[in-house]
């Protein structure tokens, strides 16, 4: 597979293939795995991804996520935290760890939300954000300046720096898995090989890369299948079956796990239990790119200007958070992980609405559309929620969350 760097507005994008070309040219074998090249197109320090586009996540950029619709999903996820506050006996502090937390808007919608509905867990409250951009982190840092300026303890770290048993909290994400980097795997003669990248021969164009494949960068590749109990290379799979492995997925549950003294871990991310990640008729895994609110399948284009995920497998995250002390208390949807929390009062209320002001109407409409989506079975309902937790009491009551309440 071959792919130029599109010409209109190439410079960045030129001189970011041109430097994970010179990373090839560089490298022993003259290739690099496709996890190394999604690091550099996402994260590299001046020209990745999260670093030159993150100010225009949202609809002025390529793609939406669930607090750009609404402020309500923040302050469902804060009454959850609520609730997880009160089954630890309200420890003091307790802290709350966002991992990826984007432009900051769902850590504002939270905060928000406790500092007005919840004040004696606003009081004894640490939220703490892990982020790896630092153009991300200028703008959380000024988007939650009014709510440090009431008294938030909002602070910045790094996860690794995090001492081990030390957090009595909840660790959450929303949308940040999908955006680690991934190995693509492929089967070829009923073996398990990798897809690398390398540089297409010059021929005056843009810079251009192509795919080849041979034998595994590392054994962990194997051992991932043999984590979640499933063999690409039975008669099951076809000639030429290519997915994708996230074992930075299994690094980051490894270290949660590590700081995670007494609490809860919440991840919600678009994906599947592994037996439907790996089906046989899914030959060519889950990968996706977006750009300017339309998905492709192309990560060779538009390097350093398109985001590039991937489905995220949650039978991984559960079987490697049991490994390092995290039970699992349950996977759902988040359409009715949201309507446990009151999402449906909500809508209802909305309709429930006597005003006759033309704009006002139009105002509640728009709410109920965004709630709506939230829910929407088709798209950001379909998401699922993962909640696991460590030392929690034995007579602990169900998370409201997983009450799983109908839809509608």
């Amino acid at each position: 597979m071959a792919a130029s760097v599109n010409e209109t507005n190439a410079g960045e994008r030129r001189d970011l293939a041109f430097l994970i070309e010179q990373q090839i040219v560089n490298h022993p074998q003259q290739r690099i795995t496709f996890a190394d090249f999604m690091e550099v197109a996402l994260y590299h320090p001046k020209l990745g991804y999260y670093f030159t586009k993150a100010k225009t996540i949202g609809r002025a950029g390529d793609f939406l996520t669930a607090p750009h619709l609404a402020a309500d999903f923040g302050e469902m996820i804060a009454t959850q935290f609520a609730q997880m506050w009160e089954i630890l006996g309200q420890p003091k502090p307790f802290t709350i760890i966002e991992m990826g937390a984007g432009q900051g808007l769902l850590a504002s919608q939270i905060l928000n939300f406790l500092h007005t509905h919840h004040t004696d867990l606003w009081d004894c409250l640490e939220y703490k954000i892990v982020e790896r951009s630092e153009t991300l982190i200028a703008v959380q840092q000024e988007t939650l300046q009014p709510l440090i300026e009431r008294g938030g303890s909002i602070q910045w770290c790094d996860v690794r720096s995090l001492a081990p048993d030390s957090i009595t909290g909840c660790f959450f994400s929303n949308e940040l898995v999908d955006a680690f980097s991934v190995h693509r795997v492929r089967v070829t003669n009923q073996e398990l090989q990798e897809v690398y990248v390398t540089a297409a021969p010059p021929n005056g164009e843009p810079v251009s890369f192509e795919e080849l494949v041979d034998e595994l960068s590392t054994p962990a590749l194997k051992d991932y299948f043999s984590l979640i109990g499933l063999d690409l290379c039975s008669s099951a799979y076809p000639e030429g079956y290519t997915t994708e492995v996230n074992l930075a997925a299994l690094d980051w549950m490894q270290q949660v796990a590590r700081c995670l003294h007494q609490g809860f871990v919440l991840t919600i991310d678009y994906g599947y239990p592994a037996d439907r990640y790996y089906i046989p008729s899914r030959t060519e895994g889950t990968l996706q790119c977006y750009y300017q609110h339309q998905f492709h399948s192309n990560p060779y284009i538009y390097i350093g200007e398109q985001d590039i995920t991937a489905h995220v497998d949650f039978t991984a995250l559960q079987t490697q958070g049991e490994q390092y002390g995290l039970q699992v208390l349950g996977l759902v949807p988040q359409a009715l992980f949201l309507m446990s929390l009151g999402l449906g009062d909500r809508i209802t209320a909305l309709g429930q609405s006597e005003s006759r002001d033309r704009q006002e109407i139009q105002s509640l409409l728009r709410r109920r559309e965004a709630l709506h989506s939230l829910v929407n079975p088709m798209g950001m309902g379909n998401f699922l929620v993962l909640l696991q937790g460590k030392n929690l009491p034995g007579d602990m009551p169900t998370l409201q969350g997983l009450n799983q309440p109908p839809l509608f």
